[in-house]
């Protein structure tokens, strides 16, 4: 009988895309949290796709000013704790550079908590391009892509803190030029580091774009996180895209949509893609523009109502364990993907 190990290897194999680096690693590999490498078998129960604080200014205006560290650090330790208690171990904070991202507060809260955070470098190309610097449009992919690994291997903002993935978003139909450029810039990155990609698009016939453009650059499809895939109605693409190697990230989870989240998990069982599946909340948003942050939104939708409702309809502690431990692990951990 193949090891769960090798049953996945050989899967990758059969869909075309057998991948470089000891793909699946049985946890030898290492993951970047904020307080530096961690290995990948301790992730434990993981959010792969969170916030903790978002600035919505957009790139012309913004300043790392327009908050103040104590204050979200007051206002999101209770959630972090709260987080914590329910037993999930690691945090991805998908908040990318000129929308908030600050290392060193997701550092303080880590450190505060126990916690293992993780950021992140990349662009946010989504929402009319409002949150790219005005270099994004001047620079070649390459070069863009140099300023993403030079943080990654010597760290964000002069600090020592570097990025456990690359954050992108593209718009959500096909792909402009400014968004090819940013998803051939996210590729030649992970060439260079293993950061996994993990691209805010939605629909899937963006996605479907990235994935060909990853493709022609030698990056296996296993290097990209379709973000935000609960907003493609049509799940066969689902299962078009996990064939070929590719996370299908559910990350919108809340507290009404419980019964989809486990409708959408449910299918990808049947089709025995369930390997390839992320899920995740999309919540938190301390926002500076808002009294006191705003209204935070809490991470425990997973672990209080989708892991029970789960297993009433039949998922086994392994196929959960598979969901929130195995498949952040092989996604995040640092390893270089090609075809």
């Amino acid at each position: 009988m193949l090891s769960r190990r090798n049953f996945l290897h050989t899967s990758l194999i059969l869909t075309g895309h057998l991948i470089t680096n000891r793909t699946f690693s049985g946890g030898q590999q290492k993951v970047m949290t904020v307080r530096g490498t961690l290995p990948g078998r301790k992730m434990g129960y993981s959010l792969i796709h969170e916030h903790i604080l978002v600035d919505f200014t957009g790139a012309t205006n913004y300043n790392p000013l327009r908050w103040k560290r104590e204050d979200v650090i007051r206002k999101v330790i209770p959630f972090l704790q709260k987080l914590k208690r329910s037993g999930c171990e690691t945090l991805v904070d998908c908040t990318p550079a000129y929308l908030g991202r600050d290392v060193l507060l997701l550092q303080e809260l880590s450190e505060r908590t126990g916690l293992s955070l993780i950021t992140n470098t990349g662009y946010y190309g989504g929402s009319d391009n409002k949150f790219l610097p005005q270099h994004a449009f001047l620079e070649t992919d390459r070069q863009l892509a140099d300023r993403w690994t030079k943080e990654a291997k010597e760290g964000i903002d002069d600090t020592q803190i570097r990025p456990g993935f690359i954050k992108i978003s593209v718009n959500n139909d096909s792909l402009s030029d400014i968004s090819k450029k940013l998803i051939r810039a996210a590729g030649y990155c992970h060439l260079e580091t293993g950061l996994v990609i993990a691209s805010h698009t939605g629909p899937a016939v963006a996605a479907f774009e990235e994935i060909e453009i990853l493709k022609q650059l030698h990056v296996s499809p296993h290097a990209f996180i379709w973000v935000h895939a609960q907003i493609e109605n049509d799940w066969n693409k689902y299962i078009t895209a996990a064939k070929e190697g590719a996370w299908i990230s559910l990350d919108g989870l809340n507290e009404i949509n419980v019964d989809e989240y486990v409708k959408m998990i449910s299918f990808m069982k049947t089709k025995k893609l369930l390997h390839q599946v992320l899920v995740s909340h999309d919540a938190g948003w301390y926002d500076p523009e808002k009294p006191d942050g705003g209204v935070f939104r809490s991470y425990t939708t997973l672990f209080e109502k989708l892991i029970p409702s789960l297993k009433q309809s039949g998922f086994s502690s392994k196929e959960i364990d598979l969901l929130v431990r195995i498949n952040p692990r092989n996604a995040f951990e640092l390893r270089v993907r090609k075809i």
